[in-house]
């Protein structure tokens, strides 16, 4: 089925896919910062991917000349607004964030620079994080110092990066607002992988082609197992791995999966 007809017409992020994989570029320069508009085109793409069949897997990323995968909000239009449009403008944002957790496809935050605050919160509402190594004095710094601000990780960044690495560990990047290397960052456990700069893309669309060509069905039952999961009782995250499992069960690729491991053969995965 081809992706659904949308109205909106973005302009601060570009998207293509190819192969079953969207590519969503954050276009905003200089520092990829988000702004109402921004969020409104990240909806947009995030809709796209939901109702696209072709698409298993869509990669959130900075154009490849950008030093800055997103350095978070935009602070002089924040400067400017008054707490209640400040407070829809969180909120909008966290729905949005939690629509793309909540999608049944796989996100891929690509993170080729700095990501800080705000970018550093859209990365942790994608379910995988990989960032690029960089020498020098051009090394890309992750963390969330908001509160150098005055204020703190509001688009979801309390919340999500504490249950990624711990309450202790959040808390005292938090409170802090230091940030972090990429491999530090790889230990803390915020980001899956790092990889040089000059073979991160090809392994990242490696990745994502691996998901893309996989049994999809199967990829988005189990971000769904677990995500939604871990919010319940463990009786309650059991049931509802049970309930998934018997859907896949019935499924063709669950069938196909069983007779090619005993035919000792590839899978032909047809996402039915």
């Amino acid at each position: 089925m081809a992706a659904v007809e949308l109205q909106h017409k973005r302009n601060l992020i570009d998207y293509k896919k190819h192969d079953g994989i969207g590519i969503a570029e954050f276009n905003h320069p200089p520092a990829n910062t988000y702004t109402y508009e921004f969020m409104q085109d990240l909806d947009s793409v995030i809709e796209e991917v939901r109702f696209d069949e072709d698409v298993g897997v869509c990669i959130l990323t900075n154009k490849a000349e950008s030093s800055m995968f997103s350095a978070g909000a935009h602070i002089p239009m924040l400067q400017k607004a008054d707490p209640k449009w400040k407070a829809m403008f969180c909120l909008n944002a966290q729905e949005t964030l939690d629509k793309m957790a909540r999608t049944p496809k796989v996100f891929i935050a690509a993170i080729r620079g700095h990501c800080v605050g705000g970018g550093l919160e859209i990365a942790l509402a994608t379910d995988l994080r990989f960032m690029h190594r960089v020498a020098g004095p051009k090394t890309p710094k992750i963390g969330l110092p908001e509160v150098s601000l005055g204020v703190l990780p509001g688009t979801g960044g309390t919340q999500r990066l504490a249950r990624l690495v711990g309450t202790s560990k959040a808390l005292d990047l938090m409170i802090t607002g230091r940030l972090l290397e990429a491999d530090e960052a790889e230990k803390f456990g915020i980001v899956n992988y790092v990889w040089d700069q000059n073979v991160f893309w090809d392994k990242t669309m490696e990745y994502a082609r691996n998901i893309a060509n996989g049994p999809r069905r199967a990829t988005g039952f189990i971000k769904r197992a677990v995500m939604e999961g871990v919010q319940m009782s463990l009786n309650n995250g059991l049931a509802l791995e049970r309930e998934l499992q018997n859907q896949l069960f019935a499924m063709e690729d669950a069938k196909e999966g069983f007779t090619a491991y005993v035919e000792k053969r590839k899978p032909v995965w047809k996402n039915k």
